[in-house]
């Protein structure tokens, strides 16, 4: 009996290879690869993902606008609202926040020490300047991975897990895939979507590495005196110094830090979760009764911060679904949809009509003049 050679094989089973082989499966066949015993082990699995309009900058507004539509009336999203905190010496950071985002179709308005009180109990009396984001919600992250992993499926593709990828070479137009353990498997296209070891995956394939670098986030868990209220909305230094939110009368707390790292199975430092400490401590006056949770994830970022979605410019058959960062989840509906419609040759429909292609394009790092104009 003959081998099956697929249409593609995604490479990753996290929210970006769950939902591009979702969209790809009721056009073509899919094969998803996955290094873990589960989907979404590094990542998707550890991210306390807001869908936050103004996340990842104004090159990502049109993925984060385009993707919330579909979270909103699929009831992926719960209202929260963000507030950008400042001091009196961060106006010139809070002007140039507004200028940046003038003109991108974001909601934010500038509020003062009286709004921000109003939503922020506890916050020390320095802090006087905020952008309130009213649009910004809670991304059920697991019901939206389930919902691409259940479509794949749908869609008749075949997800293996405990599949880790040794060795991609390329014969005759099929790709031919080592995976740990013997086994392989064909296919005409490859999608890499291996998050932080996307690289890795690119130079198996002998396509040039584009510089998508895994970074480190901590989290924390804390128990407050007086408990968190649910209502209170993200909260996010205009200089990047932390963020925090409530979750069921707790805080999450984050000192919003990006440490460089190889891909690996994250953990988080002690010494990070410190900083976060004495920064959230410099901002409220709430007492911290305990640290009850600490965990890391990874997020890869390209050289400029962008995601990569289309055909690698020199490798044929070789196709980029990487370096979405942190805003990888709250863009994923348009993401997936934008990059199957490149990879499928297709038009761009309602949801992707108004995304530039072009923007996320793989070959913006190549010079050649074959890369330039493919």
């Amino acid at each position: 009996m003959a081998e099956t050679i697929y249409d593609f094989a995604v490479i990753g089973a996290g929210m970006a290879g769950a939902s591009i082989a979702a969209e790809l499966a009721p056009h073509a066949t899919v094969l998803v690869l996955e290094a873990e015993d589960v989907p979404g082990y590094h990542s998707t699995g550890r991210s306390a993902a807001f869908w936050e309009e103004c996340y990842g900058g104004p090159g990502v507004v049109p993925l984060t606008l385009a993707s919330g539509v579909f979270l909103r009336e699929n009831g992926f999203l719960r209202p929260r609202g963000a507030l950008y905190v400042g001091r009196g010496d961060d106006k010139a950071q809070m002007d140039g926040f507004v200028e940046t985002f003038a003109g991108t179709g974001v909601t934010i308005e500038r509020l003062g020490r009286e709004g921000l009180v109003e939503r922020v109990p506890h916050i020390r009396e320095d802090w006087c300047d905020a952008i309130w984001e009213p649009a910004c919600a809670d991304i059920d992250v697991a019901g939206l991975h389930q919902h691409y992993l259940k479509g794949l499926k749908q869609g008749g593709a075949d997800l293996i897990c405990r599949s880790r990828v040794a060795g991609l070479r390329r014969h005759d137009g099929i790709w031919q895939i080592e995976a740990e353990g013997g086994a392989t498997h064909l296919a005409a296209a490859v999608v890499n979507a291996a998050g932080a070891w996307a690289d890795t995956l690119a130079q198996m394939a002998g396509a040039q590495p584009l510089g998508i670098d895994p970074k480190r986030r901590t989290v924390a868990q804390l128990r407050v005196e007086p408990a968190a209220p649910d209502n209170l909305p993200l909260v996010l230094d205009i200089n990047g110094g932390f963020y925090f939110k409530s979750d069921n009368g707790r805080l999450w707390l984050s000192p919003h830090d990006e440490i460089p790292t190889t891909p690996c199975d994250a953990a988080p430092e002690e010494l990070d979760v410190a900083l976060a400490i004495d920064r959230f401590q410099r901002v409220t006056d709430w007492h911290i009764e305990a640290v009850e949770r600490r965990w890391a994830g990874l997020r890869s970022f390209a050289p400029d911060r962008l995601p990569v979605y289309g055909p690698d410019p020199d490798i044929e058959g070789f196709f980029w679904f990487a370096g979405q960062g942190g805003f990888g989840i709250q863009t994923a509906p348009a993401a997936a949809r934008l990059a199957s419609q490149i990879a499928l040759g297709n038009d761009p429909d309602a949801m992707t009509r108004a995304i530039d292609r072009q923007a996320y394009a793989p070959n913006r790092f190549f010079t050649s003049p074959q890369a330039l104009t493919g």
